[in-house]
């Protein structure tokens, strides 16, 4: 129960606070002063459904103007001048502006209106450094994480019995790579202030054995970067070759050693663009801030790649193909759960690509495809084509298991409303591309029976038999696991790897883009965009 005998001293931590002279007796002093207070807190906290609700559940008792609370609030200040550092927009949260609040606060309504504006601020500020300060499906409709909000009742609870700088620290996501990232972020604002990487490489291709101005420009650039030691040299040795390919590894370029346009235009990307990816990034992180799964599933879009994760290791990898980059064909972003498999699938074609082959089907052809009415299998010699056009043919279709089915030989699935799932693929050539968009949404494997047998792993003591012992059936069969697997689709163009790399990859659906004017626009401060 609040002391309201020691109510004037207010107890801020902040000199000079003058005392409140009224003319009551003590008992209705305290009773008028704590009537005060509790109708502050209850009108300003009321915009807030759940922190009206914690504040009701304490009887209207102050956290961060009571006597004991100077840890609270010193806390908070300490948190509010490192949001910076988080790459978060940090005039949403005006600590001198709470500050004035506090030195202002002379009575015991005012102290309670100072409360509630310091909850508020702490619950912006809680929010946005766990979850993410954007809404990014509002940005980019493909982007469909369920952000980890926390329930501010719970935030607030839990905040006000434990020590309030341990728990504060707890905010931002625990992942090492958030903290790699952070560490990253303040080298590159650094490397900005001392003038970014330099002149940009003056020419559009170098290969080994080249000499002159283009290639010192590369040197000094690598440098800068960290992919060379200190030199001199004027040609394009071996040791500024090996940079080149530790450079193009980072990049997810060839690693050929030779400086191409590819190669030459990653290079000459200043260093302040490269912040605002890594700023991008922590924020993408936030996304993502729960427990992922000791095991889990994990697919990097634009770096055309899927993972297998046990206990933070890497544990599988095969390439992937991912959606084009045609607007309704690009893979969204989102965290689901794969719970089967299904070997020698059919594919049902989605009305989009069906009806590509509706006019081959009604002149007699495609005969790859059965027709289906209600799950269905429909001769086609019981059905009069020349009633129908692509506009009212009114048949699905289906492409029976096989080794030129569509989604290969085996599919794993992970039932969502975008039909999206991982699958083999008969097109295995295009896993020898670079840039890998090619299919309609879904993502593929470069090695999906490897792939099968590591997921079968924990329940079957011969995964490989097993596997290929129902593939021989040629009958499609669903196989489920027993641990379901979470999968997570995520399009991170910027990663710190664990031996400390920054790698980049190209914003191939251009969603970064969009979100950059976003945060921009709320002024996160991004320096050195020219750098």
């Amino acid at each position: 129960m609040l002391r309201i005998a020691k109510l004037s001293l207010l107890s801020l931590a902040l000199a000079g606070t003058p005392m409140v002279s009224v003319m009551f007796t003590p008992t209705q002093a305290h009773a008028q002063a704590f009537s005060s207070l509790r109708q502050a807190i209850a009108e300003a906290s009321s915009t807030e459904e759940q922190l009206a609700a914690f504040y009701r559940e304490r009887d209207f008792q102050p956290i961060w103007t009571a006597a004991d609370a100077a840890d609270r609030r010193n806390a908070l200040f300490s948190a509010l001048a490192e949001a910076r550092n988080h790459g978060l927009p940090t005039s949403r949260y005006d600590a001198d502006a709470l500050r004035a609040a506090f030195e202002s606060a002379t009575n015991p309504y005012m102290m309670g209106q100072a409360d509630v504006q310091a909850s508020l601020l702490f619950l912006q500020y809680a929010r946005d450094i766990h979850s993410g300060f954007l809404e990014p499906g509002d940005i980019v409709g493909d982007i469909v994480h369920t952000l980890p909000r926390r329930d501010p009742l719970e935030l607030f609870t839990e905040f006000v019995d434990a020590n309030p700088y341990e728990y504060i620290s707890t905010l931002p996501p625990q992942h090492p790579e958030y903290t790699r990232l952070m560490r990253a972020k303040l080298h590159l604002e650094e490397l900005i202030d001392r003038g970014g990487y330099g002149a940009t490489v003056q020419a559009g291709s170098l290969a080994p054995g080249a000499t002159g101005a283009s290639v010192v420009q590369l040197r000094n650039r690598l440098m800068t970067m960290g992919y060379l030691g200190r030199s001199a040299t004027a040609t394009y040795d071996a040791r500024l070759q090996q940079g080149v390919v530790e450079f193009q590894i980072d990049n997810g370029i060839t690693a050929d050693g030779i400086a191409g346009g590819d190669t030459i235009r990653a290079v000459n990307r200043s260093a302040g663009e490269h912040l605002s990816e890594v700023i991008l990034a922590m924020e993408r992180q936030r996304w993502l801030n729960f427990d992922r799964g000791d095991r889990h599933v994990f697919v990097n879009l634009p770096e055309f790649n899927s993972r297998v994760i046990d206990d933070g290791e890497v544990t599988f990898i095969t390439r992937s193909v991912i959606g084009s980059t045609e607007a309704d064909r690009r893979t969204p972003e989102f965290s689901d759960e794969m719970d089967h498999m299904v070997i020698n699938p059919s594919w049902f074609l989605p009305r989009s690509l069906a009806r590509g082959y509706i006019p081959s089907i009604l002149a007699g052809g495609a005969n790859h495809l059965q027709l289906m009415a209600n799950g269905r299998d429909v001769s086609r010699s019981s059905v009069d084509m020349s009633r129908y056009s692509v506009r009212n043919f009114p048949f699905d279709l289906r492409q029976p298991p096989g080794p030129r089915n569509a989604l290969g030989l085996v599919k794993f699935m992970f039932p969502n409303q975008w039909n999206i799932y991982l699958h083999d693929s008969p097109d295995q050539q295009l896993m020898t591309h670079e840039v890998r968009a090619y299919s309609a949404g879904c993502v593929r494997l470069d090695d999906p029976y490897e792939f099968a047998y590591h997921l079968l792993a924990p329940q079957e003591s011969d995964p490989v038999t097993f596997f290929h012992t129902v593939l021989d059936t040629r009958r499609e069969t669903r196989v489920n696991l027993e641990q379901p697997i979470p999968v997570h689709i995520v399009y991170w163009t910027a990663w710190v790897d664990t031996e400390g790399r920054l790698n980049f990859r190209n914003d191939i659906y251009g969603r970064n883009a969009e979100l950059r004017r976003a945060i921009e626009n709320l002024g996160v401060e991004i320096r050195g965009v020219n750098s």
